[in-house]
């Protein structure tokens, strides 16, 4: 398995995995033609010449990022791959200077395990809102919001 960042040869299936999700209304769908405009957000996990996780570090502000559209295909959960790759993206937050890395996720449990807390939407910037009002679920999409303030000794493992 080889963990990388994403290039644009793996759009489509990124597509796939994070729609495959969607479907069942455990992720919020993506269009295609807004995963090749984040390409440069996302890591995926490889296995031979297919992606079998992936995620998005998606930076919100100065001090804020989200991580998005994290998935994992189905016949490699509870494998340790989802905690590598978030584990992952919050090191290259902290590398780029981010103090707080957050979520809007339907499986809190997971982020939760990770560090992450519970919060309020409405404590999140009006900004992280501009995605939310086109899709076709707001307001009330049933996500729950997550955030997880990085320290300063976070290493990947």
């Amino acid at each position: 398995m080889e963990f990388r960042k994403a290039n644009i040869k793996d759009i489509k299936q990124i597509h796939a995995l994070v729609n495959f999700y969607a479907q069942k209304r455990e992720m919020l769908p993506r269009a295609l033609s807004e995963l090749y405009e984040n390409v440069r957000e996302f890591y995926v996990v490889i296995q031979g010449d297919k992606v079998i996780a992936c995620g998005a570090l998606h930076i919100s502000w100065e001090d804020l990022a989200e991580v998005k559209s994290m998935a994992v295909a189905p016949e490699f959960v509870r494998k340790g791959l989802g905690k590598k790759l978030l584990t992952k993206l919050l090191i290259e937050a902290k590398q780029l200077g981010v103090q707080k890395v957050f979520a809007l996720t339907y499986k809190p449990k997971f982020f939760v395990k990770l560090g992450f807390r519970r919060i309020k939407k409405d404590l999140l910037p009006h900004k992280v809102w501009t995605e939310c009002i086109n899709c076709e679920f707001f307001p009330n999409c049933g996500e729950v919001a997550v955030m997880k303030v990085l320290k300063k000794n976070l290493s990947y493992r």
